[in-house]
């Protein structure tokens, strides 16, 4: 029986999103941003040679297709990523309002997101009155700090010292349909702020606003502040059946692993295992040496997008990326006959635009198992509908299999 390995890369777009003007970093809209492309011009010409040095080296990548599924989504030259594919390639377009976690990972697992999502203002305070009030209730404290547009490394070294003298949380939102808490380990305490996120999500959820997100720290204001990988992300259920659902109700075994667990609140999903990225890519070599036939691995790799996509980082975005495709190089070698192995992204985070935010962008579709061919151009809800149809069980969304 055939295996399927869903691994999202995540941030990692391709450019040419049809509707990136829509969509705004600070006064500048995403129209252009186009994060490989963008990254690999860097590389080529010596502007992202922090700790890594010469074009940008993605081998197993691009033997799938990714050079040849950039240039078809954005048309953009892409140094270094030419290479004759191997596998079956193509590029995806997102059609729901958000550039976020939740709407890109809904309609990769075959929904499209049904509403639209609250965001809060970036003038003024962030957040109405009452929802301040319940934080406070809930956690036993006077008030809160933050209550702004912020980056969470900025913010915690802003505000890491205020939180330890005065106990009370810092909160704070982004261009996302997000309320994030942060708070230290120690002084405040792990378990108090991952209660007071899951109270409190509910309030938001019912606001449509798509996550609150615990996001614990460590340190001191002499050693600095670190946000460690106890991060919680507390998501609005998704209201129709998805992937995970479908191919569970089939009686298949479907594993998470990294944050997918918390992006779709573990609903159709058996089980989910969390850590660093280096963690992760273990956790999935452990997948495919031992998951049963018939079964979805489902995976996030969140570092592009936290550690250096959100930060601008062009070197260690490249860094990461190299090193994703060396890994990776191994879980292809390992596969089954049989295996589907489907890499994509959920969205874009250009390093090189405007901003901190999330860029529009289509994504990569790159799938090792089913032979060397071009997909071409598709929508995210297709992915699903064709990992169900690899696994034999019935899809319900709106998407269309290209395998």
């Amino acid at each position: 029986m055939t295996r399927a390995f869903l691994v999202v890369m995540d941030s990692v777009g391709c450019g040419g999103a049809p509707d990136a003007a829509r969509f705004f970093n600070g006064t500048r809209p995403d129209t252009g941003a186009n994060t490989l492309a963008h990254i690999a011009q860097a590389c080529a010409e010596g502007r992202a040679n922090e700790g890594r040095s010469g074009p940008l080296r993605l081998p197993n990548l691009d033997r799938l297709g990714l050079g040849a599924a950039t240039r078809l989504a954005g048309g953009d030259a892409t140094p270094g990523l030419d290479a004759v594919s191997e596998g079956a390639w193509g590029a995806a377009t997102e059609r729901s309002l958000g550039k976020d976690t939740p709407s890109g990972h809904w309609e990769l697992a075959g929904l499209r997101v049904p509403w639209e999502w609250t965001y809060f203002p970036t003038d003024g305070d962030a957040f109405p009155e009452e929802l301040v009030a319940d934080v406070c209730e809930i956690s036993g404290v006077d008030g809160i700090l933050g209550n702004c547009h912020a980056s969470g490394t900025a913010i915690i070294a802003e505000l890491g010292q205020g939180h330890i003298e005065t106990g009370r949380p810092i909160c704070y939102t982004s261009a996302d349909s997000v309320f994030q808490i942060a708070a230290h380990e120690d002084h405040f305490g792990l378990d108090r702020l991952l209660e007071l996120c899951q109270r409190i999500a509910p309030r938001l959820h019912e606001m449509k606003v798509g996550r609150v997100i615990a996001r614990p720290f460590v340190g001191t204001s002499e050693t600095g502040f670190t946000r460690t990988t106890n991060r919680r992300d507390y998501a609005i259920v998704p209201p129709e059946p998805v992937l995970t659902n479908w191919v569970q109700d089939a009686g298949r075994k479907v594993h998470g692993v990294g944050k997918i667990g918390d992006i779709f609140t573990m609903t159709g999903i058996d089980d989910c295992v969390k850590g660093s990225d280096a963690d992760l890519m273990q956790s999935l070599q452990k997948c495919v040496d031992q998951a049963e036939d018939g079964s979805l691995t489902f995976a996030n790799f969140v570092e592009f997008d936290s550690l250096y996509g959100h930060r601008r980082d062009v070197s260690g975005y490249a860094r990461a990326l190299e090193w994703f495709d060396h890994e990776i190089g191994k879980v292809i070698a390992a596969l089954r006959p049989g295996d589907l192995l489907l890499l994509t992204a959920d969205h874009g985070n250009d390093p090189s635009w405007s901003g901190t935010d999330h860029t529009r962008e289509r994504v990569p579709v790159l799938c090792a198992g089913v032979g060397a061919r071009e997909i071409g151009q598709v929508e995210f809800v297709d992915v699903a509908a064709s990992v169900a149809a690899h696994l034999g069980v019935p899809a319900f969304g709106p998407g269309r299999s290209f395998l």
